[in-house]
């Protein structure tokens, strides 16, 4: 059975979230915890958080055995981008994109 949990408006870019979720891919879900705990990249706490969040659906709600969950597919869509403008030279303004991301994690304990 497939268990899936979804982070929106997360403040990190898709696609620096989408080279942690390369990592975690295809692991167990205790191994992928291990995996995001001693990464040094910021998206790795959020990454987390939503695979925690899908394992404890899986557990709770569904009464999946936790040993035997693993990520089935992970990915990170675009969310919302904040536009915000930096005075430029000459009276100019240049735009800065600040780019959320919609981070989803499906677990499963059929591999």
């Amino acid at each position: 059975m497939d268990v899936k949990s979804t982070a929106k408006t997360v403040r990190y870019t898709p696609r620096k979230v989408r080279l942690v979720l390369d990592l975690v891919r295809g692991k167990s879900v205790e191994e992928a915890l291990a995996i995001l705990q001693f990464m040094p990249n910021h998206a790795a706490t959020a990454v987390a958080k939503v695979v925690k969040s899908a394992a404890a659906n899986a557990t709770h709600n569904h009464q999946l055995n936790a040993e035997a969950l693993y990520v089935k597919e992970c990915y990170a869509n675009e969310g919302v981008v904040m536009k915000r403008f930096m005075p430029r030279a000459k009276g100019n303004a240049a735009q800065i994109l600040k780019r959320t991301s919609h981070i989803t994690v499906v677990v499963s304990d059929v591999k």
